[in-house]
């Protein structure tokens, strides 16, 4: 059974044919939303919407812990988080599809590991290929099978939001490497890592941050088609 964790446009799966809803109840507090467990064309799948049902959660207010947890728990064999994001070139074009190779974590204050406590012992989590490489590839060659393009390589850069980033922050960004920016990567990735869970991200470009006709402007997210595409690519995975 395959997770799909849904973020800001994919609040609900219409092509999910739910049996059944689950709230889960974790030792670190409620998941953003009921699990859906259903079929999604012959695939089984348990969806949970990232930021509520109703996209009541700000980036920063969502209990990541929770989520990874429940889905761990109800044995989801590995997660395909879905995200919307913004590009920081015009060689990301919107609409189109994303499947990150590496990242680079920008925000603070989040609950970043189950590891912590004087009940539990000091744990060094291997990161250096945050995304599980096997999962990345099924979800490249399904998106091949489907003549879906899809860009197999960026540097996603995780910011702590809910703002949107100051022009400043988007040069700091492009010096650092980071193709496209979104607000909900971390810690999920980690967190999925710790306990084992395989775990990929499949992004969809909504916008261009800050670029208007090559001047910088206000970020522009407001792009769907990458999200119907998702929603498309999704079925039978």
């Amino acid at each position: 059974m395959i997770a799909v964790i849904g973020g800001s446009g994919l609040t609900r799966l219409p092509e999910l044919n739910i049996t059944q809803r689950r709230i889960v109840r974790t030792p670190y507090g409620l998941t953003s939303s009921p699990l859906l467990f259903g079929t999604l064309g012959s695939r089984s799948i348990v969806f949970l919407a990232r930021h509520g049902l109703n996209h009541s959660l700000a980036p920063h207010e969502i209990n990541y812990r929770a989520n990874i947890w429940a889905l761990h728990s109800v044995e989801a064999e590995a997660v395909v988080s879905v995200s919307s994001v913004a590009a920081l070139s015009d060689a990301y074009e919107p609409g189109s599809l994303v499947v990150p190779d590496d990242l680079v974590d920008y925000t603070f204050g989040r609950h970043s590991t189950f590891f912590e406590g004087q009940q539990h012992e000091v744990v060094h989590t291997d990161f250096s290929d945050p995304y599980d490489n096997a999962l990345r590839r099924a979800l490249l060659e399904h998106a091949a099978s489907h003549n879906t393009p899809v860009h197999s390589r960026a540097v996603y850069g995780c910011l702590q939001g809910p703002r949107m980033p100051t022009r400043a922050e988007v040069r700091r960004y492009r010096n650092d490497g980071i193709d496209i920016i979104g607000m909900t990567g971390m810690p999920e990735a980690v967190l999925a890592r710790e306990l084992g869970l395989p775990y990929a991200h499949l992004c969809g470009v909504t916008g261009i941050a800050c670029m208007n006709g090559g001047r910088e402007a206000a970020c522009n997210l407001d792009d769907i088609h990458a999200i119907e595409k998702i929603r498309r690519l999704l079925v039978d995975l």
